[in-house]
Order: C-alpha cells, then structure tokens, then sequence
C-alpha cells in the first residue's frame, strides 16, 4: 500500500503510546490526536467517560439502539485506544474493534479491560487502511466515528464499502462523514501543507506531534453525500443523512435527512439499513 501521508500522526502516536508506562499517560501525551484536550491532569478514566456519554445518545438518536441490543455485534472502525469500545461492550453482546495501529489495538484491550467487558472484545488490524478483516455478513451494526475524515479519499469509500459488506442483511450502518464547510477555502490547502511537511525526515514525526498542525493535517478528505450515496444507495435501504441543525438540506434523491444537535456543522452520518 502506498504511504499515506495523514497516517503520519497515527504512528506517531502509536508509537508513542507503546513506550508510555500507563493509559493514562498515553491519554495526556497523544492528546494531539485523541483528546480535545490536553494536561498533565487528564486520565483514561475522564477520556472513556466522554465515549460513555456519547454512544448511546448516538445509537438512540439514528435509531439502531434495538431492544435486543445485549444480543447483537458492532463493529467499530477507528475504535483508536477504545474512548467509545469501552462503552460498546456494555451494550453489545460481542464488539471487533478496528484500527489502522496495532499499537492502539493493545491500548483499546486495555481500556476495555478497566472499563468494559473484555470478554466481549475482538480487535481486528486493518492493516492496509482500507479493508477489513472480518467475514461478510458478520454485524449487526458498524459504526464509525471522526475516523473516515482522516482517510485518504480512496480509502474512506473503500470502508464505507467494506462496513455495507461486513452488517447483515436487515443490519445497520452508522458512517460519520465530513464535508466541505466555507472555512475549507483555507483550511484544505493549509492542510495540504502540513501533510507534505510530515513527510519530511525527522522533522515530519516531530510535527505530526505538534496539536495546532495535526488539526490542519488529519483531515484528509471531505466527501459529500452526493460523492457516497450513488456508490452506495443501492445496495442500502431506509437511507437517512444526519446533519447539524444549521446545516442546510443535502437534497439527495432516495434519501431522508434529519438534525441531530450532537453532529458538528462539517459532518454528516450516513445511517440505513443493508439490504
């Protein structure tokens, strides 16, 4: 697989969490790519309670919270160090967690450990960055959060492909997307550059590690309903795009749109049932 250059900070980070001494001091130290914020007084125990509170709400608000939930699987592609994993295994009967890094594979099984169900936990490595190792036909939802953004373009249709291969027939998605807002006329091109920049030796790792930057340079891609949906749609039903009450209407055709407060003005969740 060619290099992608957004994978830069990941590794970075994953290396990093690999020789820090706890989870908690991997919380504080790869805040740059995992935490919206940063300190020496942050713990593991404050970053999964954030997942805690948002999981569910998310789950409730798409409609694929079943009431047979203790009964079904996830999986979650991007599950990082487990912010969200943790909070699946108390929900789901099974969760496979998904990540580019092997490195956040362990620290997920860890944070799962403290605060989940670790008996319920598979990680699987998607190790080329865009396909999953998991049979077909195999979940009954599969959830992506903040993780497709970061992808190269190729790559995130990709997923969004392999997530509709993985569910079951009569299963669902719930695909978190970014697309483009008017702050991209600099924020694209700027992000550009820093890409470019960690791909520099030496000097690259070290700037992948810098917070301001890493904000510029993750977001790899901006995909549009209209980009996804006629890749997609057909093999898909009960289709409804989630936007961000300010946001205007996608206008899709074969879709249905609604608001939910939780998504940010420059996402979009692709959320339907596979066919």
């Amino acid at each position: 697989m060619t290099r992608r250059r957004q994978h830069v900070p990941w590794k970075a980070a994953g290396t990093d969490s690999e020789n820090q001494r706890s989870a908690d001091d991997v919380v504080r130290r790869t805040g740059w790519v995992f935490n919206s914020q940063t300190g020496s007084e942050l713990n593991l125990a404050e970053f999964v309670s954030t997942g805690d509170h948002e999981t569910l709400a998310y789950l409730q608000a798409f409609g694929v919270a079943a009431p047979n939930m203790a009964e079904q699987s996830l999986v979650e592609i991007g599950s990082g160090i487990g912010r969200m994993t943790a909070s699946f295994t108390r929900m789901f009967q099974k969760v496979v967690a998904c990540d580019l890094d092997a490195a956040f594979l362990e620290r997920c099984r860890e944070t799962v450990a403290q605060f989940g169900l670790p008996d319920r936990l598979q990680t699987s490595h998607v190790a080329d960055g865009r396909t999953l190792d998991l049979p077909s036909d195999s979940a009954d939802i599969v959830f992506s959060y903040i993780t497709l953004q970061h992808c190269h373009h190729d790559d995130a249709l990709g997923l969004v492909r392999e997530a509709i291969r993985v569910a079951k027939p009569g299963g669902h998605i719930a695909l978190n997307l970014r697309t483009w807002v008017a702050q991209d006329m600099l924020l694209w091109p700027a992000g550009k550059i820093v890409r470019g920049l960690w791909r520099l030796p030496r000097i690259g790792p070290a700037l992948a590690k810098r917070r301001m930057l890493t904000r510029l340079g993750w977001q790899a891609n901006r995909l549009s309903p209209s980009q996804v949906m006629p890749l997609v749609a057909d093999q898909l039903a009960g289709i409804t795009l989630f936007r961000g009450p300010k946001r205007r209407t996608f206008k899709i055709a074969g879709t249905g749109e609604a608001t939910y407060v939780g998504v940010h003005p420059s996402h979009w969740w692709l959320v339907a049932r596979v066919k």
